[in-house]
């Protein structure tokens, strides 16, 4: 199929409202004939209903029941909450709901957000769909298993499961101008590291059209240029016409635990898949992006952008 081999109206159940997901129904546009998000904290529930969504307030007493009414009522499923040493958040609530669905011949697709991180580290090398991940961190392990159980539930189903591994995600309100205005980017250099990353313009267009193919498998959603970290940065410095911050060597960079494990790995995310499915990427590279995002002036992000990024480009 391709994805101008659109399906019937799309029931779409949105389990985790952030960035990425956002981006893909914005895609998805009139293909999609009703839309029900969750989400926990209450806030959010208020911010995500001001804007006319149906949200399933996590936190609500009704909640298992109205996520099993809207499971078995959703032709197209979509997860994108991150896993827990326990899984995923939302597995073991829908799974009677999606069964019924199934069952009722309603449910026609899944698709779950993951990550790159789960090859593990190639030093520099190429990995494919094919690839068989070897995650080297406990939270890559936990995607590991995730992806895993949704792929089994799939199958037990009878019913697709796309998983989509994301690379780093960037875009309006999250990207290297932000970090540079705030004096929070930093240039570790680290010879032969080399980072994926993917403009959530691009993401948005992979989950609509693995969403209207009812893609079944793995789909690496990636730029078309691995590169080293520090070129972005050095790039976005000169669009803005500012110094780059100075360069810091690896050896003697300060990281979280968590940001060590990132730069513990260093690989090149083939994406010929992708381009397979949507053509030509709007953002084929690090640079296309980023200068669309310096000339049309949306680096800093709506209030949206900088509300759904993650909490390291909130303001």
């Amino acid at each position: 199929m391709t994805e101008t081999d659109t399906l019937p109206l799309i029931r779409l159940l949105v389990l985790g409202w952030g960035y990425s997901a956002r981006h893909g129904v914005a895609c998805l546009g009139r293909d999609v004939a009703s839309l029900v998000t969750t989400a926990r904290e209450a806030e959010k529930v208020a911010r995500l209903r001001a804007e006319g969504l149906e949200v399933i307030d996590l936190a609500a007493p009704d909640a298992d029941a109205r996520l099993a009414r809207a499971a078995a009522e959703a032709t197209h499923v979509l997860a994108s909450a991150g896993p827990s040493e326990a899984g995923d958040p939302f597995l073991a609530r829908v799974a009677d709901g999606l069964a019924a669905g199934a069952t009722a011949e309603t449910l026609r697709w899944i698709g779950y957000l993951s990550t790159v991180g789960v090859y593990g580290n190639t030093d520099g090398g190429f990995v494919d769909e094919t690839t068989v991940p070897v995650p080297a961190s406990e939270r890559t392990r936990w995607r590991v298993a995730t992806e895993s159980a949704w792929a089994d539930l799939g199958r037990r189903l009878g019913i697709p499961v796309g998983v989509l591994r994301l690379a780093g995600i960037y875009g309006p309100g999250r990207n290297a101008f932000v970090n540079l205005e705030r004096g929070t980017a930093r240039r570790i250099i680290k010879p032969g590291q080399m980072f994926n990353r993917i403009h959530v313009e691009d993401i948005g267009r992979a989950i609509a059209a693995a969403a209207r193919t009812r893609l079944d498998g793995v789909l690496n959603v990636s730029d078309d240029e691995p590169a080293p970290p520090q070129l972005p940065i050095e790039f976005a410095a000169r669009l803005m016409g500012i110094e780059p911050p100075p360069e810091i060597p690896f050896e003697t960079a300060e990281f979280t635990p968590m940001a060590r494990t990132f730069w513990g790995e260093s690989k090149r995310v083939g994406n010929a898949r992708l381009r397979g499915l949507v053509g030509d990427l709007v953002h084929p590279t690090f640079r296309e992006g980023l200068a669309s995002l310096w000339t049309s002036g949306t680096w800093r992000g709506s209030p949206l952008d900088q509300e759904d990024a993650s909490p390291r480009f909130r303001r």
